[in-house]
């Protein structure tokens, strides 16, 4: 797919440089780099007076094999796979893949590293494994062939050795002690790269006009105009009188605000530079039967108290309502204003990121930017890649995610729509434009008609920051008021298939839900989990509900 790259966006910007600051080396630029043999010491600099490019980063396979009969004080059992203690070159991030993503790694994932600075190596660190972040069964991101299962990525830090171990689970009936592992095991080691600060940094005083911004970064950036100019670092925060006006960048060219061209109905990525692609489940009655709704007023089947209160199911999805829940649903377009005034419910706009600012690889996503037709919920997730990481790293952590997501996995970009921080900051994640309906890889079954947010780190057993809860409200009152949304209340979605819902059921969650409403897992960890109705009724007080 990301072979087909063309001409997007034919104006042209000078290069800017982010303003984050990252203790990172850099590494040879270019996609993906597959190897069985430890490289010999770091990466090179780019040599004098060559045009360094911003942020080169790299990504390493290596293949899990048997570990065999190892010696009990090494830690090892029988019937093991993993790759043995190993020199590497430099990486901060770290996962596992394997060729089938619909195969289910039966098993428990532990890596250790050694740090790039001290030389100490750290304990034991479990990797999530799940497979539940992750495109649609039925889109045609899916269908495309390069899918790969995958855990959850881990955040180290810059390290110089790495070792991992995976242990089968038990199954009954089983005679093998690897037939539970799936096919095609590897270890992927990602550098982020180099910050683009830094990357300017180096060409600083050097001869020559400046690097030209690439047709992808172009394309990247023109996608969230009027917004913010070309090539910029960070999208302003707006006052919400300013903010209404934002309701107009919601528009998709060739298609409408809807995000779907009049002439197409397909399955298809479109092969026509800035229009959308428009896969998956769609929530229109008129698109074909589905099965009869499920409510989950609630907010899941492990919902943590919030303050929202349940109501008793409908039999009826065409009001949008339950009985007895005080809470609209979305499915009326904008409940409390009658779809007369979009933009009398927008929240201020929050201060983001762009992708420039975080130092996106343009050139290793697919060209094309995928639509759906609408935004009528938001799921809030956690990476799940630990909570080891500063501030002044976020963005390293995002390229790395960034990475792993499009190089390891075989996705067509990164699957969340937004990122935020421990710091509260907001960042831009699947390019398209962070106004308009893009379809995200975040919660499988739920792609279509939604957007996923998430915070990074792990919240099973930690607690979030106050800035990441309280900027999770800000962006969904923004976002959601666009598309005239109430954050309190509920929306009705079609699965695309799950292990909570079957393909084809309509479902009516919380319009901001954790991932877990969708799908058994985890995700977004039970301390996150629990700030959602704060983060519910503080997104409709930004709105002026």
């Amino acid at each position: 797919m990301r072979g087909n790259r063309g001409n997007l966006v034919s104006s042209t910007v000078t290069a800017c440089a982010a303003v984050l600051t990252l203790p990172f080396l850099a590494t040879p630029s270019g996609a993906a780099v597959a190897t069985t043999t430890p490289p010999d010491g770091p990466a090179p600099e780019a040599a004098p007076g060559a045009t360094a490019p911003a942020v080169p980063g790299s990504t390493r396979s290596l293949p899990l094999v048997p570990l065999g009969h190892k010696s009990r004080a090494a830690g090892v059992r029988r019937g093991e796979m993993g790759v043995s203690a190993r020199d590497v070159r430099p990486f901060s991030l770290v996962g596992v893949v394997w060729d089938d993503a619909t195969a289910e790694l039966r098993g428990h994932v532990e890596i250790r590293t050694r740090a790039l600075d001290t030389h100490a190596w750290s304990g034991w660190q479990d990797l999530q494994e799940h497979d539940d972040d992750r495109p649609d069964l039925d889109s045609a991101e899916a269908r495309g062939g390069s899918l790969r299962g995958s855990t959850a990525p881990l955040w180290v830090g810059a390290s110089d050795a790495v070792q991992v171990r995976v242990r089968q689970d038990p199954v009954a009936g089983r005679t093998s002690e690897s037939s539970a592992l799936p096919s095609g095991l590897k270890l992927e080691l990602v550098d982020p790269g180099t910050d683009p600060a830094k990357g300017a940094a180096r060409t600083a005083g050097r001869r020559g006009a400046p690097p030209v911004p690439t047709d992808e970064e172009n394309a990247a950036s023109a996608a969230n105009a009027p917004l913010a100019p070309l090539g910029a670092l960070e999208i302003p925060a707006l006052d919400k009188p300013a903010s209404e006006g934002d309701v107009a960048a919601t528009h998709v060219d060739g298609a409408g605000r809807e995000g779907r061209p009049s002439d197409s109905r397909g399955d298809s990525d479109s092969t026509v530079p800035g229009l959308p692609t428009t896969d998956g489940p769609s929530d229109d009655p008129s698109d074909g039967p589905t099965d009869s709704p499920t409510d989950i007023p609630s907010g899941g089947p492990t919902d943590s108290p919030t303050d929202n209160p349940s109501g008793s199911p409908s039999d009826s999805p065409s009001d949008g309502i339950d009985p007895g829940d005080s809470y609209p649903s979305d499915d009326s377009e904008a409940s409390d204003s009658g779809g007369l005034d979009l933009g009398r419910y927008v929240g201020p706009r929050p201060r983001i990121v762009t992708r420039a600012g975080w130092g996106a690889d343009e050139s290793i996503r697919e060209r094309n930017f995928p639509y759906t037709k609408t935004v009528k919920a938001a799921f809030v997730h956690h990476t799940a890649s630990g909570n080891g990481y500063s501030c002044a790293q976020s963005a390293s952590v995002i390229r790395g995610i960034y990475r792993y997501h499009v190089v390891s996995s075989g996705w067509r970009d990164i699957g969340y729509n937004f990122l935020i921080d421990k710091c509260g900051t907001v960042y831009e994640g699947r390019a398209g434009g962070v106004a308009k309906p893009v379809r995200g890889a975040h919660t499988l079954g739920f792609n279509t008609n939604s957007m996923g947010i998430a915070v990074l780190g792990s919240f099973g057993k930690s607690n979030p920051s106050s800035a990441a809860v309280d900027a999770v409200a800000a962006l969904t009152s923004w976002k959601l008021g666009l598309y005239g949304v109430n954050p309190l209340g509920t929306a009705s979605l079609v699965s695309g298939g799950g292990n909570l819902f079957k393909k084809g059921t309509t479902v009516r969650l919380k319009v901001i839900s954790g991932h877990r409403d969708g799908y058994a897992t985890e995700c977004p960890g039970e301390r996150l989990y629990s700030r959602l109705g704060g983060a519910r009724s503080a997104a409709a007080r930004l709105q002026g509900r």
